[in-house]
């Protein structure tokens, strides 16, 4: 049965985005079973989409959103870069001493296909590209753990969506318990007591 699996999260306007962004990927595509060579493909076009869209001037509070999508009809893994930017990037042709302005050379190589749309329901834009993809089976299997064991890289459901785990810091309290903060890749920080069962899904 064709399906069409998607991940979507919003990342701030920092140059630690982009590592960010990539190790998410990477968590994502793991689970769903990519290969070496896709991942790697998918994480150098990705890395010049976000590098590209942190350059748009843009007020400093704009986030910038990231959508991964895999279609099994089509066998295609797309990849989406939403800033709020009105401007639309365009392919430069630099000197060979040049050191910038090869990103979306590298995305119009790497890609099946690539373009820019307006952005769904705001200003701005979004720069997307696909590669094929036909081997991939996004199947995300679920399992339960306690906070304290869940790592950076896991998904858990929160705010109604499945939100990847940027980062996890735990405290311990005067009374002796321990509490597990969440960063997630969109929303607030997460606060859950340590032994508090969590469903997780992504890495082994």
């Amino acid at each position: 049965m064709a399906s069409q699996v998607d991940v979507s999260f919003r990342l701030p306007r920092r140059p630690w985005s982009v590592p960010r962004a990539r190790a998410a990927l990477h968590a994502v595509l793991g689970d769903w079973g990519a290969g070496d060579d896709l991942l790697h493909t998918a994480e150098l076009v990705l890395s010049e989409l976000v590098t590209n869209a942190l350059r748009v001037r843009v007020p400093a509070d704009r986030q910038v959103g990231i959508r991964i999508a895999h279609s099994s009809a089509a066998g295609l893994l797309r990849l989406e870069v939403s800033d709020a930017g009105s401007g639309w990037p365009e392919r430069t042709y630099p000197a060979t001493e040049d050191e910038h302005g090869r990103g979306l050379q590298v995305v119009d190589t790497l890609s099946h296909r690539w373009g820019v749309s307006p952005r769904p329901g705001g200003i701005g834009k979004t720069v997307w590209s696909e590669l094929k993809a036909p081997a991939l089976t996004p199947a995300p299997h679920t399992r339960q753990l306690a906070a304290i064991a869940i790592r950076a890289g896991h998904q858990i459901r929160a705010w109604g969506t499945w939100q990847t785990i940027l980062s996890v810091a735990t405290l311990r309290h005067t009374t002796g318990t321990l509490t597990v903060t969440l960063t997630l890749a969109d929303g607030p920080p997460l606060r859950l007591p340590a032994a508090e069962p969590v469903a997780v899904r992504g890495l082994p």
